[in-house]
Protein backbone atom coordinates (compact mmCIF):
# COMPACT_ATOMS: atom_id res chain seq x y z
CA UNK A 1 0.00 0.00 0.00
CA UNK A 2 1.24 3.64 -0.88
CA UNK A 3 0.97 6.20 1.73
CA UNK A 4 1.26 10.01 0.33
CA UNK A 5 0.19 11.63 3.37
CA UNK A 6 4.46 12.11 4.81
CA UNK A 7 4.62 14.38 1.85
CA UNK A 8 1.20 16.62 2.47
CA UNK A 9 3.34 17.30 5.63
CA UNK A 10 6.81 16.87 5.40
CA UNK A 11 8.11 20.25 4.17
CA UNK A 12 11.62 17.72 3.56
CA UNK A 13 9.53 15.45 1.16
CA UNK A 14 7.82 18.16 -0.79
CA UNK A 15 11.52 19.55 -1.61
CA UNK A 16 12.70 16.54 -2.35
CA UNK A 17 10.32 15.57 -4.76
CA UNK A 18 10.52 19.69 -6.54
CA UNK A 19 14.27 18.84 -6.42
CA UNK A 20 13.34 15.82 -8.59
CA UNK A 21 10.93 16.90 -10.78
CA UNK A 22 13.38 19.38 -11.83
CA UNK A 23 16.80 17.15 -11.64
CA UNK A 24 15.38 14.69 -13.98
CA UNK A 25 14.10 16.04 -16.88
CA UNK A 26 17.95 17.98 -17.20
CA UNK A 27 19.68 13.94 -16.49
CA UNK A 28 17.17 12.66 -19.14
CA UNK A 29 18.14 15.35 -21.80
CA UNK A 30 21.43 15.28 -21.17
CA UNK A 31 21.96 11.57 -20.87
CA UNK A 32 20.23 11.46 -24.72
CA UNK A 33 23.16 12.69 -26.05
CA UNK A 34 25.74 11.20 -23.11
CA UNK A 35 24.72 7.77 -25.13
CA UNK A 36 24.81 9.28 -28.61
CA UNK A 37 28.31 10.67 -27.97
CA UNK A 38 29.31 7.56 -26.19
CA UNK A 39 29.86 9.84 -22.75
CA UNK A 40 29.29 7.40 -20.17
CA UNK A 41 32.75 7.44 -18.47
CA UNK A 42 32.96 11.24 -18.65
CA UNK A 43 30.15 11.63 -16.08
CA UNK A 44 31.95 9.26 -14.44
CA UNK A 45 35.52 10.74 -14.22
CA UNK A 46 33.50 14.15 -12.90
CA UNK A 47 31.36 12.81 -10.77
CA UNK A 48 34.52 11.12 -9.16
CA UNK A 49 35.59 14.66 -9.03
CA UNK A 50 33.10 15.61 -5.93
CA UNK A 51 35.75 13.77 -3.37
CA UNK A 52 38.39 16.49 -4.60
CA UNK A 53 36.11 19.45 -4.72
CA UNK A 54 34.43 18.40 -1.16
CA UNK A 55 38.09 18.29 0.45
CA UNK A 56 39.51 21.40 -0.95
CA UNK A 57 36.00 23.32 0.26
CA UNK A 58 36.66 21.74 3.73
CA UNK A 59 40.03 22.67 3.73
CA UNK A 60 40.01 26.00 2.39
CA UNK A 61 36.73 26.96 4.62
CA UNK A 62 34.62 27.67 1.54
CA UNK A 63 31.31 26.43 0.93
CA UNK A 64 31.66 22.74 -0.58
CA UNK A 65 28.81 23.12 -3.16
CA UNK A 66 31.17 25.97 -4.97
CA UNK A 67 34.32 24.29 -4.85
CA UNK A 68 32.96 20.83 -5.88
CA UNK A 69 30.67 22.77 -8.68
CA UNK A 70 33.78 24.74 -9.80
CA UNK A 71 36.31 21.47 -9.80
CA UNK A 72 33.90 19.28 -11.75
CA UNK A 73 33.37 22.34 -14.32
CA UNK A 74 36.84 22.31 -14.60
CA UNK A 75 37.60 18.87 -14.96
CA UNK A 76 35.29 18.76 -17.62
CA UNK A 77 36.49 21.56 -19.34
CA UNK A 78 39.59 20.35 -19.41
CA UNK A 79 38.83 16.94 -20.17
CA UNK A 80 36.99 18.14 -23.37
CA UNK A 81 40.25 20.16 -24.18
CA UNK A 82 42.88 17.72 -23.97
CA UNK A 83 40.75 15.04 -26.28
CA UNK A 84 40.18 17.71 -28.67
CA UNK A 85 44.03 18.95 -29.00
CA UNK A 86 45.62 15.98 -28.23
CA UNK A 87 46.43 12.91 -30.04
CA UNK A 88 44.65 10.32 -27.32
CA UNK A 89 41.24 8.76 -27.86
CA UNK A 90 38.71 10.65 -25.84
CA UNK A 91 37.93 7.76 -23.39
CA UNK A 92 41.77 7.27 -23.08
CA UNK A 93 42.12 11.25 -21.87
CA UNK A 94 38.72 10.51 -19.35
CA UNK A 95 40.80 7.85 -18.11
CA UNK A 96 43.92 9.88 -16.77
CA UNK A 97 41.41 12.50 -15.03
CA UNK A 98 39.36 10.15 -13.86
CA UNK A 99 42.68 8.49 -12.22
CA UNK A 100 44.07 11.26 -11.06
CA UNK A 101 41.02 13.11 -9.34
CA UNK A 102 40.30 10.32 -7.80
CA UNK A 103 43.58 9.84 -6.34
CA UNK A 104 43.74 13.16 -5.31
CA UNK A 105 40.65 12.99 -2.90
CA UNK A 106 41.47 9.65 -1.15
CA UNK A 107 44.90 11.10 -0.65
CA UNK A 108 43.41 14.37 1.23
CA UNK A 109 40.99 12.39 2.47
CA UNK A 110 43.89 9.68 4.45
CA UNK A 111 45.34 13.06 5.33
CA UNK A 112 42.77 14.71 7.08
CA UNK A 113 40.85 12.00 8.06
CA UNK A 114 38.00 14.21 9.84
CA UNK A 115 37.04 14.63 6.42
CA UNK A 116 35.91 11.22 6.05
CA UNK A 117 32.41 11.50 7.27
CA UNK A 118 31.77 14.13 4.69
CA UNK A 119 33.19 12.39 1.77
CA UNK A 120 30.79 9.41 2.90
CA UNK A 121 27.82 11.69 2.39
CA UNK A 122 28.88 11.92 -1.33
CA UNK A 123 29.25 8.07 -2.05
CA UNK A 124 25.22 7.51 -0.81
CA UNK A 125 24.03 11.25 -1.56
CA UNK A 126 20.88 11.77 -0.14
CA UNK A 127 17.55 14.26 -2.16
CA UNK A 128 16.08 14.38 1.06
CA UNK A 129 18.52 17.35 2.09
CA UNK A 130 17.59 19.35 -0.72
CA UNK A 131 17.47 23.25 0.25
CA UNK A 132 16.03 26.09 -0.99
CA UNK A 133 19.00 27.66 -2.31
CA UNK A 134 19.64 24.37 -4.50
CA UNK A 135 16.10 24.26 -5.62
CA UNK A 136 16.50 28.30 -6.79
CA UNK A 137 19.81 26.67 -8.42
CA UNK A 138 17.97 23.70 -10.10
CA UNK A 139 15.50 26.10 -11.50
CA UNK A 140 18.00 28.48 -13.45
CA UNK A 141 19.99 25.84 -14.71
CA UNK A 142 16.93 23.58 -15.90
CA UNK A 143 15.82 26.61 -17.84
CA UNK A 144 19.18 27.47 -19.38
CA UNK A 145 19.77 24.20 -20.23
CA UNK A 146 16.53 23.69 -21.65
CA UNK A 147 16.96 26.31 -24.10
CA UNK A 148 20.64 25.09 -24.70
CA UNK A 149 18.87 21.99 -25.98
CA UNK A 150 16.13 23.81 -28.15
CA UNK A 151 18.85 25.47 -29.68
CA UNK A 152 21.73 22.74 -30.03
CA UNK A 153 19.38 19.11 -30.47
CA UNK A 154 20.26 18.65 -34.00
CA UNK A 155 23.39 19.81 -34.07
CA UNK A 156 24.50 17.92 -30.83
CA UNK A 157 23.05 14.98 -32.86
CA UNK A 158 25.13 15.98 -35.74
CA UNK A 159 28.10 16.13 -34.22
CA UNK A 160 27.48 12.97 -32.59
CA UNK A 161 26.99 10.92 -36.26
CA UNK A 162 29.98 12.82 -37.80
CA UNK A 163 31.74 15.85 -36.41
CA UNK A 164 33.87 16.29 -39.63
CA UNK A 165 30.68 16.82 -41.54
CA UNK A 166 29.33 18.52 -38.81
CA UNK A 167 32.22 21.38 -38.94
CA UNK A 168 32.34 21.24 -42.86
CA UNK A 169 28.41 22.40 -42.78
CA UNK A 170 29.01 25.16 -40.43
CA UNK A 171 28.31 23.72 -37.11
CA UNK A 172 30.29 25.43 -34.42
CA UNK A 173 31.53 22.09 -33.25
CA UNK A 174 33.52 23.40 -30.68
CA UNK A 175 31.28 25.59 -29.35
CA UNK A 176 28.97 22.97 -28.64
CA UNK A 177 31.12 20.27 -27.16
CA UNK A 178 32.30 22.82 -24.19
CA UNK A 179 29.25 24.18 -23.54
CA UNK A 180 27.92 20.52 -23.69
CA UNK A 181 30.57 19.55 -21.46
CA UNK A 182 30.06 22.87 -18.86
CA UNK A 183 26.25 21.72 -19.01
CA UNK A 184 26.78 18.06 -17.79
CA UNK A 185 29.30 18.82 -15.38
CA UNK A 186 26.78 21.05 -13.39
CA UNK A 187 23.66 18.78 -13.81
CA UNK A 188 26.32 15.48 -12.47
CA UNK A 189 27.26 17.62 -9.52
CA UNK A 190 23.63 17.89 -9.05
CA UNK A 191 23.08 14.17 -8.83
CA UNK A 192 25.41 13.71 -6.52
CA UNK A 193 23.41 15.13 -4.14
CA UNK A 194 20.33 13.39 -4.86
CA UNK A 195 21.82 9.91 -6.00
CA UNK A 196 25.70 9.27 -5.09
CA UNK A 197 28.78 9.44 -6.73
CA UNK A 198 28.72 5.84 -7.75
CA UNK A 199 24.74 5.90 -9.22
CA UNK A 200 25.29 9.94 -10.93
CA UNK A 201 25.89 7.79 -14.61
CA UNK A 202 23.21 5.70 -14.22
CA UNK A 203 20.84 8.76 -13.25
CA UNK A 204 22.36 9.69 -17.01
CA UNK A 205 22.54 7.03 -18.92
CA UNK A 206 19.40 3.96 -17.76
CA UNK A 207 16.64 6.56 -18.64
CA UNK A 208 18.47 7.24 -22.26
CA UNK A 209 18.89 3.70 -22.87
CA UNK A 210 15.23 2.86 -22.07
CA UNK A 211 14.26 5.58 -24.30
CA UNK A 212 16.47 4.04 -27.33
CA UNK A 213 14.95 0.62 -26.76
CA UNK A 214 11.30 2.70 -27.06
CA UNK A 215 11.72 5.18 -29.98
CA UNK A 216 11.72 5.29 -33.58
CA UNK A 217 13.50 8.50 -33.89
CA UNK A 218 15.69 10.78 -32.26
CA UNK A 219 12.74 13.08 -30.93
CA UNK A 220 11.57 9.74 -29.84
CA UNK A 221 13.92 9.38 -27.73
CA UNK A 222 14.41 12.71 -26.25
CA UNK A 223 10.91 12.50 -24.99
CA UNK A 224 11.23 8.92 -23.63
CA UNK A 225 14.38 9.34 -21.60
CA UNK A 226 11.71 12.37 -20.24
CA UNK A 227 8.81 10.09 -18.92
CA UNK A 228 11.09 7.24 -17.93
CA UNK A 229 13.47 9.55 -15.99
CA UNK A 230 10.39 11.18 -14.50
CA UNK A 231 8.13 8.75 -13.31
CA UNK A 232 11.42 6.79 -12.17
CA UNK A 233 12.16 9.61 -10.32
CA UNK A 234 8.41 10.14 -9.10
CA UNK A 235 8.31 6.90 -8.15
CA UNK A 236 11.71 5.94 -6.66
CA UNK A 237 11.10 8.73 -4.01
CA UNK A 238 7.28 8.06 -3.51
CA UNK A 239 8.49 3.76 -2.86
CA UNK A 240 11.67 4.40 -0.55
CA UNK A 241 9.39 6.88 1.91
CA UNK A 242 6.90 3.85 2.96
CA UNK A 243 7.55 1.96 5.85
CA UNK A 244 7.83 -0.91 4.45
CA UNK A 245 10.48 -0.17 2.34
CA UNK A 246 12.64 2.09 3.92
CA UNK A 247 15.35 2.49 1.14
CA UNK A 248 17.45 5.19 0.04
CA UNK A 249 15.60 7.47 -2.54
CA UNK A 250 18.93 7.09 -5.13
CA UNK A 251 19.07 3.69 -5.33
CA UNK A 252 15.16 3.05 -5.16
CA UNK A 253 15.51 5.59 -8.29
CA UNK A 254 18.07 3.84 -10.34
CA UNK A 255 16.27 0.36 -9.59
CA UNK A 256 13.08 1.79 -11.26
CA UNK A 257 14.58 3.00 -14.02
CA UNK A 258 16.76 -0.21 -14.76
CA UNK A 259 13.01 -2.00 -14.56
CA UNK A 260 11.94 0.53 -16.98
CA UNK A 261 14.68 -0.96 -19.46
CA UNK A 262 14.32 -4.12 -18.74
CA UNK A 263 10.56 -3.93 -20.06
CA UNK A 264 11.57 -1.99 -23.00
CA UNK A 265 14.21 -4.45 -24.18
CA UNK A 266 11.46 -6.94 -24.03
CA UNK A 267 8.94 -4.47 -26.06
CA UNK A 268 12.17 -3.87 -28.60
CA UNK A 269 12.75 -7.73 -28.94
CA UNK A 270 8.87 -8.68 -29.29
CA UNK A 271 8.65 -5.38 -31.73
CA UNK A 272 8.52 -6.36 -35.83
CA UNK A 273 11.30 -5.11 -37.11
Amino acid sequence: MIDLQPFLEEGFLRQALLGLIMLAPMCAAMGVQVVNLRMAFFSDAVSHSAFAGVAIGLLAAVDVQLSMGALALLIGLLITAVARRGKLSTDTVIGVFFSAVVAFGLAVVYRHRNLAGQVQMLIYGNILTIGPRELVCQAVLLAGLMAFQILGFNRLLYIALNPTLASAHRVRTRVYQYLYAALLSVVVVFSVQAVGVFLVTAMLIVPAAAARNLARSAAGMFWWAQGVALTSALAGLVVSAQPWADTPPGATIVLIASAWFLLSGLIAALRPR
